[in-house]
């Protein structure tokens, strides 16, 4: 059985639960939110809903933000990582595409 539970990209998360989840305070991931660093999904009421994935990024720039970087800096950091991985699997898909051409 597949439950969304099980789903790390399911919004299950409210705000306060996930504060309570990472010490953090409740406004600091409305703030977030606001500077668009992570933006979670939002339920029929408008109440934020986090994923598992999200709440591994809040952690990471909880990190970030402890060693001195702004909220600007970490969101431009974490946009040039996405990025990156973007343009790696586009990358990988053309070398796979090239080796089939190749016959290899």
């Amino acid at each position: 059985m597949n439950l969304p539970i099980d789903d790390p990209s399911a919004a299950l998360y409210s705000v306060g639960m996930v504060a309570d989840m990472l010490g953090v305070q409740p406004a600091f991931l409305r703030r977030l939110d606001t500077e668009q660093v992570v933006q979670p999904a939002r339920s029929d009421g408008g109440q934020r809903r986090y994923t598992r994935v999200e709440i591994d990024q809040i952690e990471r720039v909880t990190t970030l933000a402890a060693e001195g970087l702004s909220l600007a800096g970490i969101r431009r950091l974490l946009t040039l990582e996405a990025e990156n991985a973007r343009l790696r699997r586009l990358l990988e898909v053309e070398r796979a595409k090239s080796r089939r051409a190749r016959g290899s």
